[in-house]
Formats: structure tokens, C-alpha cells, sequence
């Protein structure tokens, strides 16, 4: 389970080959979406700065192939005017100059990307669209955005097309210009997610759920789409960058990369792991590492020791801790995940969250916290460390369920199966999809609207009589059940419950059926009836004889509500 190793029995270059072993024999899946997503720049460029650093960098890009250049320039100050100037009238390219007082820079509303960029001067009035009063097209294709450190509207990672630079940075000033003047044609990339709105836990009859994939995508192309009757998840193409942190955050896989499939990489694992064990190699260690830090160290020559192998990945949000786990439920010794320079706050934050919810689970199920960890950038000796325990199985993992969540509770299982799990309801990190429902047994009359809102079989309707079973290992606790029940009767429960009654169905609340005074079909629960019973009390088409419809079933009521229109052909004018 926890067991130490003996490190003299280690040998490095045993387990480099046995790494090299699984390289030639297992590729790591590797994108094959096609490039679906175009972008159109025609080169018309906007800049935005102070004057000190707008000029040079308006002079540094006139003649190189933009079609227009529009400087917004902040606070021009006469005492401190650039001692060469840039001249609108010897460029090659349309050039024009506006400028902005730091209030109106704070009004700018930029949206878009690459090719289609809107940029309204928002004063509380009509908001003006600057490139339609300045150069007189829709939209501007690309911007330059020299004003970094006081500019209001700052993203985490700004959408293609849109350059953040800081003129003084003079080793990076070249590059960065070189790049933006390159943003000039046709741009082709991949759609890189899926949606599969069945399975999203977001919204349903009004009601707004889950919200993860929104609260963790740094580029903000994550959008709650109102419709008639309610929400549904969409994400931008041109502005998603493939960051994967949502699909990495929705608990039910309804947000997955296109190809390859998320569950792809899970199965990899395994099989990586299962060949490592039969080439020799000895207590593996997943490293999660982004491809371009991957290439970086190779272009150092930095080669990581033998037993760790590298999960590259385009960015470490497309792998959580439902992968981590994979790992080490298919015979991992630790998880390690790379960190890497000038990663978005928001995805920080994320595998923080992730490496918080796995140590806990890990905790929960009687294992070393220690398993999962993540390595600052650029430290080696945490990367190369050799592990303190030996991995808990040397047995392959198979995950036949397509499911995301039904992978995850067999991956949970076989932990626990390797672990002594504590036997209670462990708290987790907020947000975490773990936990369960209580159900107040006065107040619940068997509606099902729960049921019908809940998107996982974690609740279910009874077959033969009126009951609401819980499976707690499908509850991602998205809290619509508790937003859908008309008599306020289910709260949340979270945490996760590290013993086997989490994977056991059970009955929340069950009653007997109530049978219809006609001709004794069973319709409805004794509770549901009484309720509608009291709240139709007054209304004056159950008044009187008519109140017994409500103990009828819909046939009979249909069929007394016609033996009285005969009867009295009047009687309905009369309601």
C-alpha cells in the first residue's frame, strides 16, 4: 500500500531504457482534429499606448506590409513629445492617430478576435465603434496592446490576434513585432472540443446547475447561452486556444476534446504503464508536461532520470486529477505535474484545485497524499526525485465505460481496494462533484422533478411502487435536483464518502401508490393527492361533488368531467 523503497535497488539506466521501450511501442495521442476554425486579417492594426512607446513601435511597423495602422494614444503630454515623431503622411499604409484621456481608456470595450475585432468607446451613451469612425471598416483585424499595466480590460489569455508587449522590454521588442506583422492572411486551426449538451449538468427546466467549465477557461470562450426555457453551454472556436481546463472540470464529459477522446488518454496510461512493467522498468513516475517545456529542456539537453516518463500534453489543464488517479490505479509510483512560465491565473488556480481534490480523495482512501504533486518550474530535482513509495499495484487497469464519471468510480474502486479507506465523509474542496442528497421524507411527495432534472442516473424513479432512489458515486452535485423540487425537500450533502455504501443505490423515500376510486389503477402517491387536494381546495372546478376527480386517475377524470357535460351541457360555463 505505503510500502518504502529500497533505492540501492534502483537502476537508472534499466529504467531509461524500459522508458525508450515504451516510446517506440505506444504514441502518445496526438491531435488529429481538423483544421476547421479560419481566421481573415487583412492587416488592419490597431495600437494602443502612451505616446513614448506608441510612436517608436508605429515607426518600427510602417513599411512592413500592415494595411492600415490606428494609434490610440493616451494622455499626449507637450512636455514630453517624442523627439521624432511619427509622421502620418510618409507611410506607406493609411495612418491615423486619435487620441484618449486615461477616463476614456477605461470606457474602451474590446471584444473578438484575429480578423474581427470590435472596439467601442463606451461613455454611457450610444457606444461609438472606433474602427467604423476611424477607418471606416467593421472591425479591426489585429491589436497591439503597448498599454499592458493600465489598460482596464485585461484577459488571461488573450484571444489570437491580440498582442500584449511592454515597449521597454527591448530583447523580446523584435520578436513580438515580428510575430505581429505575421498576423496578416488566412489562419487555420482546429476546433478542439465537443458538446454534448445530453450529459451537461449546467441547466435544465430553468434552473442553473454546474457552472465549472465556465469558472476555470482562461480565455473566456465559455459562454451560458439563454434560450426560451433555459441555459445551455457553447464554446467560441475562435476564441478557444485548446487550454482543456473544461473538459478537465465537467464531471459528467460533456465538455471533451474532439480527437483525440479524453478517455484516449486514460487508456495510453495504462498501456504505458503495463509495457514499462514488461520492458523492466521499475517505480515509473508520470510527469504531466506541456509540449513546448518538453521541448525546451530537450533543446538544453536536459534529459529527465529513468524513471520518469513524460505525458505531454498541448496544456496541462487537458489532464485532472481523474487522470492523475488513473495513473497511479494502473501502477504509477507518483504523479508529477510540470508547471511552466506565464501560465493564465485562472488555470494556476485550477490545478491547484485538482491536486487539492486528488490529495484529498488520496487521504480519504487511506493512500500518500505525497503520490500527487505539483513541480515548480524549472526545478529539476523535484522532477528527477526518486519516489519514496513503490506503486500500489503492478495489475492493468482496464476502463471499458465510455462514461467519464463511470471511468473515474472504477478508477475510486480500485484505489480503495489498494488503500483502507477511513469509512466517512471526507470534506473536499469546494466546487468538488462528490457527494450526496438528503431528503426530508415529510416534505417530498414523489413528484420526480428531481429525476427528471438530474443529469446522471445518480437519482432514479421506483419500478413497482412511488420511490426516489440515490446512487452517490453518479451525484455530481450540480444542485439541480435541489433547484427543481417544488416542496424544498432535497438538500446537498458534499464531501466524498470513502466507504462502499457510495456505490450502493438506495432508497431516499418511498410510499404506497394511491389507488383510483374508480377503477383502481394506482396514479399517484397517498401524499401527492393529499397536497393537491389542499392546494385546489377552493377552486371552483373541483368544487363540491367534483373535488373526488382529484382522487381519479386521468382516465376516469376525463371521462366524469363528459358524463357531467351531458348531464348539465351548462356546467363548464359556469367554472
Amino acid at each position: 500500500m505505503n510500502q518504502r523503497i529500497q533505492l540501492a535497488s534502483l537502476d537508472d539506466q534499466r529504467n531509461a531504457d524500459a522508458r525508450e521501450a515504451v516510446r517506440q511501442r505506444i504514441s502518445w495521442p496526438a491531435n488529429l482534429t481538423p483544421a476547421n476554425v479560419t481566421y481573415h486579417s487583412r492587416g488592419h492594426a490597431l495600437l494602443i499606448g502612451t505616446q513614448a512607446d506608441i510612436h517608436p513601435a508605429a515607426r518600427a511597423l510602417q513599411g512592413r506590409g500592415l494595411a492600415s495602422l490606428t494609434l490610440l494614444v493616451i494622455d499626449p503630454d507637450a512636455n514630453s513629445l517624442d523627439s521624432d515623431p511619427v509622421d502620418p503622411h510618409g507611410a506607406n499604409e493609411p495612418l491615423i492617430i486619435q487620441t484618449l484621456s486615461r477616463e476614456q481608456l477605461g470606457q474602451l470595450r474590446i471584444n473578438g478576435y484575429l480578423g474581427a475585432f470590435s472596439v467601442q468607446l463606451d461613455d454611457g451613451e450610444a457606444p461609438l465603434e472606433l474602427a467604423r469612425a476611424l477607418i471606416e471598416r467593421d472591425g479591426f483585424d489585429l491589436i497591439l496592446d503597448l498599454a499592458a499595466t493600465t489598460h482596464t480590460q485585461r484577459w488571461e489569455l488573450p484571444p489570437p490576434g491580440y498582442v500584449v508587449m511592454q515597449w521597454q522590454n527591448v530583447e523580446q521588442r523584435s520578436d513580438t513585432l515580428d510575430d505581429f506583422v505575421g498576423l496578416v492572411g488566412e489562419f487555420d486551426k482546429p476546433r478542439y472540443f465537443q458538446v454534448n449538451s445530453d450529459i451537461c449538468a449546467h441547466s435544465t427546466s430553468g434552473n442553473i446547475g454546474c457552472t465549472r467549465c465556465l469558472d476555470v477557461c482562461p480565455a473566456d470562450a465559455i459562454s451560458s447561452i439563454q434560450g426560451r426555457i433555459e441555459s445551455h453551454i457553447e464554446i467560441d472556436p475562435f476564441l478557444c486556444q485548446g487550454v482543456g481546463s473544461c473538459t478537465s472540470a465537467c464531471p459528467t464529459g460533456a465538455i471533451e476534446f474532439r480527437l483525440p477522446e479524453t478517455r484516449r488518454q486514460q487508456d495510453t496510461l495504462s498501456a504505458w504503464l503495463g509495457a514499462y512493467r514488461e520492458a523492466g522498468g521499475q517505480v515509473p513516475v508520470l510527469r504531466f508536461i506541456t509540449h513546448d517545456s518538453q521541448d525546451a529542456e530537450r533543446a538544453t539537453g536536459r534529459v529527465p532520470a529513468g524513471h520518469v516518463i513524460d505525458v505531454p500534453l498541448e496544456e496541462l489543464g487537458a489532464a485532472g486529477h481523474d487522470q492523475w488517479l488513473t495513473a497511479l490505479a494502473a501502477g504509477a509510483a507518483e504523479v508529477r505535474i510540470q508547471l511552466h512560465p506565464d501560465m493564465p491565473a485562472r488555470l494556476s488556480a485550477f490545478l491547484t484545485d485538482q491536486v487539492a481534490q486528488a490529495q484529498t480523495l488520496l487521504d480519504a482512501l487511506g493512500l500518500d497524499r505525497a503520490r500527487v504533486t505539483l513541480i515548480d518550474v524549472a526545478d529539476t530535482a523535484a522532477r528527477d526525485a526518486l519516489p519514496a513509495l513503490t506503486p500500489l499495484t503492478d495489475a492493468p487497469l482496464n476502463l471499458p465505460e465510455p462514461e467519464k464519471r463511470a471511468r473515474l468510480n472504477r478508477v475510486l474502486a480500485r484505489l480503495a481496494e489498494l488503500g483502507v479507506p477511513s469509512g466517512e465523509r471526507v470534506a473536499m474542496p469546494a466546487g468538488a462533484a462528490y457527494g450526496a442528497i438528503e431528503v426530508d421524507r415529510d416534505a417530498c411527495t414523489l413528484c420526480h422533478a428531481c429525476v427528471s432534472n438530474c443529469p446522471t442516473p445518480a437519482l432514479k424513479s421506483g419500478s413497482d411502487q412511488p420511490a426516489l432512489s440515490f446512487l452517490e458515486a453518479d451525484c455530481v452535485q450540480c444542485g439541480l435536483c435541489e433547484q427543481a423540487c417544488p416542496e424544498n425537500a432535497i438538500t446537498l450533502v458534499p464531501g466524498f464518502l470513502a466507504e462502499g455504501a457510495r456505490e450502493t443505490r438506495h432508497i431516499c423515500h418511498e410510499e404506497a401508490a394511491f389507488e383510483c376510486v374508480n377503477c383502481g389503477k394506482p396514479f399517484a402517491t397517498v401524499s401527492t393527492v393529499a397536497t393537491i387536494k389542499e392546494k385546489l381546495a377552493n377552486h371552483p372546478y373541483f368544487a363540491g361533488e367534483a373535488m373526488i376527480r382529484l382522487e381519479m386517475c386521468e382516465d376516469c377524470r376525463v371521462k366524469d368531467v363528459w358524463k357531467t357535460m351531458i348531464r348539465d351541457p351548462d356546467a363548464q360555463l359556469k367554472v
